[in-house]
Formats: structure tokens, C-alpha cells, sequence
């Protein structure tokens, strides 16, 4: 078992977390397309926490980009590493995503964020940070707009309209399943949004939500339980490693 830990100097403060995502978000690459859908791994990933006990579990599960089966997954569960403060949001997570990509058995491919990139109030979510952090492509898929604008996409599954930061186009409304609400997607590092759309539609074949969000979901709820239940959070976390080949 490989113990994670917070990194040395990891921002205590909102003021010194908005000077990282200033440092940082000058180092997001944005003229890259990224890898073409249905083509290597991809990856989910995705965090749930136990505020009582202020704890927070990732999870990452790669899937082939082809037939959308799982080939590897791993969790970690630490202490959350920051207060909650809309727009700080990947300080409270990066740590724990960071040691469960770290823990997989093969390299994740193109990694989904279950949140924001560019559609960030000052342009630099969670996916660009993890973007810029690893060097991976990674994109932002939402369940909702955050604090920006968009005109309902059409009906049909594909349909998109652009999210706006007043004229600026951050992202995109769009629609994976008939009649259905639209996800947000947007670039987090080196991928293009045109690329990071047809990506989610290539993992959106029976649901609203990606197949990464979905299984990312399903495996970090199930490790932070797991945690709780048996009293195995501490201050530092805890990474377990559990690999699927098919």
C-alpha cells in the first residue's frame, strides 16, 4: 500500500491558490487536436467526498477508446488538501486524482474530468490543472453550465451551441441523447474543442454521461465507502491499485 501525500507547499490560502492558477495557466497548450476518438485509452476520473469526516476518494478507470471496455482502474483516498471555495475546486482534488493516474497499470490516453477546463471563471478548472500538471490531453465534461451562458442546442443527440463568458466562447452545450439535457464540455490541455465533442460522443452511446464519468463515478463512491466504513482515513492517504485486463 503506497501512502499519498499532500504535496510540500500545497496552497493554504485563496490567495496563494489563485497565484498557482496564474503560474500555471500560462503552460495550457491549446493548438494541439488531441488523440482521434475511438482510437487508444481513455480515462475517467472522478472524486466523491465524506465532508463529516473530511475525506476525499478518486478514482481513474481507463477504458479502450474502441469498444469502451475497462482495462485498469485504482482509487486513492486522503484527507481533502483545501476549503471549498467555488473556482478553487481541483486544489481540494488534485492530490488524490494525481496518486490513483499515478497507481494504473497502463498510461490513461486522453483523461475526462468529471468538470470544468477553459469553462472556468478564470479559465483554468480542474482539467486544465490536471492538464497541465501530468502533460496529458485531458478535457472537462459538466453536468452544468457553471456560471455561463448558452442557447439550447437542437433535440438531437450531437446538437451543440457554444457556452459564453459574454462574447467568448469557453466551451459547449451539448447533446448526447435525444431530448435530453445537454452535458458542458470544454478543452482542459492540449485538445481542441471540436475534438473533446466527438470524444464524448463516442462515449455517450447509451447514456447522458460519458462511460468514463459513469465507471469513474461509480468506483471513487465505492472506495470512499469502503474507507469510511472500516475508519481507514487519516491525515495522509492511502492508495490501493486495483487492475482489470480483458
Amino acid at each position: 500500500m503506497t501512502t499519498v501525500r499532500i504535496p510540500a507547499g500545497w496552497p493554504a490560502t485563496e490567495e496563494q491558490a489563485r497565484a498557482v492558477q496564474d503560474e500555471l495557466r500560462a503552460r495550457v497548450v491549446l493548438d494541439e487536436p488531441g488523440p482521434a476518438p475511438g482510437t487508444g485509452y481513455i480515462t475517467g476520473v472522478d472524486v466523491a467526498y465524506d465532508d463529516e469526516r473530511d475525506v476525499v476518494a478518486a478514482a481513474a478507470v481507463v477504458l479502450d477508446a474502441a469498444s469502451l471496455e475497462v482495462v485498469a482502474e485504482a482509487t486513492a483516498v486522503g484527507r481533502v488538501s483545501f476549503p471549498y471555495v467555488p473556482g478553487l475546486l481541483a486544489f481540494r482534488e488534485i492530490p488524490t486524482v494525481l496518486a490513483a493516474l499515478d497507481a494504473l497499470s497502463r498510461p490513461p490516453g486522453l483523461v475526462v474530468c468529471d468538470g470544468y477546463g477553459l469553462a472556468h471563471p478564470r479559465r483554468f478548472g480542474l482539467a486544465s490543472h490536471l492538464g497541465v500538471l501530468t502533460g496529458l490531453p485531458v478535457i472537462g465534461v459538466a453536468k452544468n453550465p457553471f456560471t455561463f451562458t448558452y442557447d439550447e442546442p437542437g433535440t438531437r443527440r450531437g446538437s451543440s451551441s457554444p457556452l459564453l463568458a459574454g462574447e467568448e466562447e469557453v466551451g459547449r452545450a451539448l447533446r448526447t441523447r435525444d431530448d435530453v439535457k445537454p452535458v458542458f464540455v470544454s478543452v482542459g490541455h492540449r485538445a481542441t474543442l471540436d475534438n473533446a465533442c466527438a470524444h464524448v460522443l463516442a462515449l455517450t452511446p447509451a447514456y447522458r454521461l460519458p462511460e468514463t464519468t459513469r465507471r469513474a463515478d461509480s468506483l471513487c463512491r465505492r472506495a470512499l465507502q469502503e474507507a469510511t466504513s472500516q475508519e481507514a482515513a487519516s491525515p495522509e492517504a492511502t492508495t490501493r491499485h486495483s487492475p482489470t485486463s480483458r
